[in-house]
C-alpha cells in the first residue's frame, strides 16, 4: 500500500466522510441560503436539494455504513486505495455540479458510480462473512443510487413532476436508512448509557424501518402507484413514531448525545407521515421535506457523527465535548425556523431561510472545528482504525 494511503483519513470510511459531509454541508446550505443560482442543467432548487440528498446525507450515510459494517461482520474495512478512489467519485459528484453544460451529467455518473461502488465495498465483507442479515442494506444502497438515476434521468429535458417526483424518492430513501440505523443503534446505546435493558424491536417491526419507505421510494423515482406509496410513507412514520415511544426514557434529556439521535428520529419520522398525507392534501409535501432534511438529515447526521466518531477514534463519548451540546441546540433552531418557514410568504420566508441555512451551517462547522482533528490522527488509545 502506498505511504499516503496509509495516512490516519484512510483508515476507516468515517474519517474522510465525516470531515467533508461537515465541510461541504456547510458550505453548500450557506450557497443556497444567500443566493446561489446554480447552473442552466441544475438551477439553484434542483442544486440545493440534489446536494442535501445525494451529496451530503448519502455520504453520511456510506460512511456509516461501510464502517460499521467491519464491525458487523469482523472484516477488515474498506481502507486505503479504495477508500480513496470511493472519496473521488463523492468529490468528482461534487465539482462537476457547479459546472455548465456536461457538469450535470458528469456529476450524475460520478455520484451514481459513488453509490454503487459504496454498496460493493459493503457486500464483500457481508458476502464473505455470510451475514445476511445486511444483505438488504446493500440493496438499499443500490437502491439509492438508482434513485439518482432516476433524478438525473429527468433533468435533460427537463420533467418538473417527474423531477420533484425523484427527489422526494431520493429523501424517503434518506429515511430509510435513518430508520434503519435507529433501530440498530438509539435503544442499544440508550440501554449502555443508562444501564437499563435494551428495548427489543420485533424483526418486523424493524425491518418496517428500511422496507416499507425503500419500496415508496421505488414506486416514487418511477411515478407508479403512487397512492401505495403514499400509504406505505405514512405507515413508516406511524411505525418510527411507535418506535421513539418504546425507545423513551426520561433520563435521555439528560444526555445531549442520546436526545439529538431520538430528536432526529422523531423529526424523521413526522416528515415521513406529512409526506405519506401529502398525497391526499398536496400543501403537507413542503413540510414534510424539510422536516426530514433539516430535522431529520441535520440533527440525526450530526448526531451520529459526533457518536460514532468519538468511539472510533478512542476519545470517550460522555460527557459530550464541548461545544458539541450547542452545535446540537443550533441545528435543532434550524430546522424549527424552517418549518415554521413553511407557513409564511414573502421577506419573512426568505429571512426564515437565510437564518435556518447560517444557523445549519454553524453546527457543523462548531463539528468540524472540534472533530477534524481528531478525524485525521491515529486512535487516542493507540488501537487500529
Amino acid at each position: 500500500m502506498s505511504t499516503l494511503f496509509k495516512h490516519p483519513i484512510w483508515a476507516m470510511a468515517f474519517r474522510p466522510f465525516y470531515s467533508l459531509a461537515a465541510l461541504y454541508g456547510a458550505l453548500s446550505i450557506l450557497l443556497w441560503g444567500f443566493g446561489y443560482q446554480g447552473t442552466p442543467e441544475l438551477s439553484g432548487f434542483y442544486w440545493h436539494a440534489h446536494e442535501m440528498i445525494w451529496g451530503y446525507a448519502g455520504l453520511v450515510v456510506i460512511a456509516f455504513l461501510l464502517t460499521a459494517v467491519a464491525t458487523w461482520t469482523g472484516q477488515p474495512p474498506t481502507r486505503g486505495g479504495a477508500l480513496a478512489g470511493l472519496t473521488a467519485f463523492w468529490l468528482a459528484a461534487r465539482i462537476a455540479a457547479f459546472i455548465p453544460g456536461w457538469g450535470a451529467v458528469a456529476s450524475g455518473i460520478a455520484g451514481t458510480v459513488f453509490f454503487w461502488y459504496g454498496a460493493i465495498c459493503m457486500a464483500i465483507p457481508v458476502y464473505r462473512s455470510r451475514n445476511k442479515r445486511n444483505y438488504i442494506a446493500v440493496f438499499a444502497i443500490f437502491v439509492l443510487g438508482g434513485t439518482h438515476v432516476a433524478f438525473h434521468r429527468h433533468l435533460n429535458p427537463l420533467d418538473g413532476m417527474a423531477l420533484l417526483n425523484g427527489l422526494v424518492a431520493g429523501l424517503i430513501m434518506v429515511a430509510a436508512f435513518i430508520g434503519l440505523i435507529g433501530t440498530r443503534i438509539i435503544s442499544f446505546f440508550t440501554s449502555k448509557r443508562l444501564n437499563i435493558p435494551q428495548v427489543p424491536s420485533p424483526q418486523w417491526l424493524a425491518l418496517s424501518a428500511l422496507v416499507l419507505p425503500m419500496i415508496a421510494a421505488m414506486l416514487t423515482a418511477h411515478q407508479f402507484l403512487l397512492p401505495l406509496a403514499a400509504l406505505f410513507t405514512f405507515a413508516a412514520g406511524i411505525i418510527n413514531l411507535i418506535q421513539v415511544c418504546r425507545w423513551w426514557n426520561n433520563a435521555v434529556l439528560k444526555e445531549p448525545m442520546l436526545w439529538i439521535l431520538f430528536a432526529g428520529y422523531f423529526f424523521t419520522a413526522l416528515g415521513l407521515t406529512a409526506i405519506g398525507l401529502s398525497h391526499f392534501k398536496l400543501q403537507l409535501l413542503n413540510l414534510g421535506v424539510h422536516l426530514i432534511g433539516v430535522g431529520g438529515i441535520g440533527v440525526l447526521t450530526l448526531g451520529m457523527m459526533a457518536r460514532t466518531a468519538l468511539g472510533h477514534t478512542g476519545h470517550p463519548i460522555y460527557p459530550a465535548p464541548k461545544p458539541i451540546p450547542l452545535a446540537f441546540w443550533l441545528m435543532i433552531a434550524a430546522t424549527l425556523i424552517r418549518i415554521l418557514a413553511t407557513f409564511v410568504s414573502g421577506t419573512a420566508y426568505t429571512h426564515g431561510i437565510r437564518c435556518s441555512a447560517a444557523l445549519f451551517a454553524a453546527s457543523l462547522l462548531l463539528y468540524a472545528w472540534r472533530y477534524i482533528p481528531w478525524l485525521i490522527k491515529p486512535r487516542a488509545d493507540g488501537k487500529a482504525g
